[in-house]
């Protein structure tokens, strides 16, 4: 199983960075999901896919996966853009 290390985008519904400055292990999801004929409802036998591990670090994600004998994938995070403008841009 393969865990995935990256650091979340800024949610688009909010102007805060809240909890992108944290980074995410969680799991590759394995196998695919089912849907219950009566129901509904979508199921999985991968209870790791509910695991999502958060960490103040990437050194420290890397370390935990390193300990625990996981194959992991960092993925970078995209760097953010800043576009310093006056307020008197918006009328020119």
């Amino acid at each position: 199983m393969v865990a995935r290390i990256y650091q979340p985008a800024k949610n688009t519904m909010q102007s805060g960075r809240g909890n992108s400055r944290q980074w995410v292990l969680e799991f590759e999801p394995e196998g695919g999901k089912s849907v219950d004929p009566l129901m509904g409802w979508t199921s999985s036998a991968d209870t790791r896919g509910q695991i999502q591990l958060k960490f103040d670090t990437e050194a420290e994600a890397v370390d935990y996966a390193s300990r625990n004998n996981l194959t992991f994938q960092v993925i970078p995070p995209h760097e953010r853009v800043l576009k310093i403008r006056a307020y008197a841009e918006n009328f020119r």
